[in-house]
């Protein structure tokens, strides 16, 4: 099993910043990638951004291009998200997914991180 735990949502007036940290723990063999998915009120479920661990390639949804950057510190199994000119469609609760190549099919999955973007 691999634990996620997230931090850093709050709540934030548009054109803000916040920085979210998702930190792995537990039987990690070796991280594939890990990502942030955010789930809107109301609405599915989305993937934001994804990391992978080996070659620092990165994905991100067209929404948050240019806004939002995702970083890791491959020593501390930590990925981050940092988020700037927050807009208020941003808001959602924010949830870290992590893959192991041990099997990419199973991700693990945070418990989820509210960020808030009002005025």
């Amino acid at each position: 099993q691999v634990q996620l735990v997230e931090s850093g949502g709050g709540s934030v007036e548009p054109g803000g910043s916040l920085r979210l940290t998702c930190v792995a723990s537990g039987n990690i063999i070796e991280i594939y990638d890990m990502a942030w998915y955010r789930q809107p009120p109301g609405k599915e479920r989305e993937l934001v951004a994804v990391i992978r661990w080996s070659g620092d390639s990165t994905y991100y949804t067209d929404s948050v291009k240019g806004r939002f950057t995702i970083s890791r510190d491959s020593a501390k199994s930590t990925v981050y998200l940092q988020m700037n000119r927050l807009k208020s469609e941003d808001t959602a609760v924010y949830y870290c997914q992590y893959r192991d190549s041990s099997n990419i099919f199973q991700p693990y999955w945070g418990q989820g991180t509210q960020v808030t973007v009002s005025s």
